[in-house]
C-alpha cells in the first residue's frame, strides 16, 4: 500500500526512488525487529550506499551536505540515549537512525526521532494494556521508528511549517 501511496505524497519525481527505498528498508526492519528484536547490520549496510547514491545523484537535498549532517545527528541522538540509559537503546536502532539521516537530512531526522518516540510510547501503552508488553522488559523500537520516520518524511515539512506558524 505504501508503494502505491508514495507518489501521492512526493509526486512522480526522482524523490519517488528515495521513498520506495525507505519503504523497502522499513518493511524489512519492521518484520525483523518484531520477530527477532534485531535490525541486521547487513540490511543497514545494503541501504547506506543505495541511499547515498540516490541522494548524491538522483534527488539531492539542499544544502548538499544535509544528508551527511542528518546521518551524524541521527546516530548521535540515539547513541547518547544509549550511553545515558546504559543500554536502553539497541545498536540496530542507533545505526538505523544514521541511515535515516542520509535520506531525511538533519531537520526531518530530528522530527522523525520525536515522532518515533511518540509512536513507540503509544505502542508500548497499548501493548501493556493488552498484556503483550511487560514493564521493564525490552520491546522492539524498529516498528515505531518506521512509522515515525514515514510520517516525518511525507508530512514533516508541513508539520514544521504549521508549528512555526502557531508559535508566531
Amino acid at each position: 500500500m505504501l508503494f502505491t501511496l508514495a507518489p501521492l505524497f512526493v509526486g512522480w519525481s526522482a524523490e519517488i526512488v528515495v521513498s520506495w527505498t525507505l519503504i523497502s528498508l522499513f518493511a524489512i526492519v519492521f518484520v525483523s525487529d518484531v520477530h527477532y528484536m534485531v535490525i541486521p547490520n547487513r540490511i543497514l549496510l545494503f541501504f547506506v550506499p543505495l541511499l547515498l547514491i540516490e541522494r548524491i545523484s538522483l534527488a539531492p537535498l539542499t544544502p548538499w551536505w544535509d544528508s551527511l549532517l542528518g546521518s551524524i545527528v541521527g546516530f548521535l541522538m540515539l547513541f547518547i540515549i544509549a550511553l545515558i540509559s546504559k543500554g536502553g537503546m539497541g545498536g540496530g536502532d542507533i545505526k538505523l537512525f544514521a541511515v535515516i539521516g542520509l535520506a531525511l537530512g538533519a531537520k526531518l531526522t530530528i522530527l522523525a526521532f520525536f515522532l518515533s518516540t511518540f509512536v513507540g510510547t503509544i505502542f508500548g501503552l497499548i501493548g501493556m494494556a493488552i498484556g503483550r508488553v511487560k514493564r521493564g522488559e525490552p520491546m522492539p523500537f524498529g516498528p515505531a521508528i518506521a512509522v515515525g520516520t514515514m510520517i516525518a518524511y511525507f508530512f514533516g515539512d508541513t508539520m514544521i511549517e504549521a508549528y512555526v506558524n502557531v508559535m508566531m
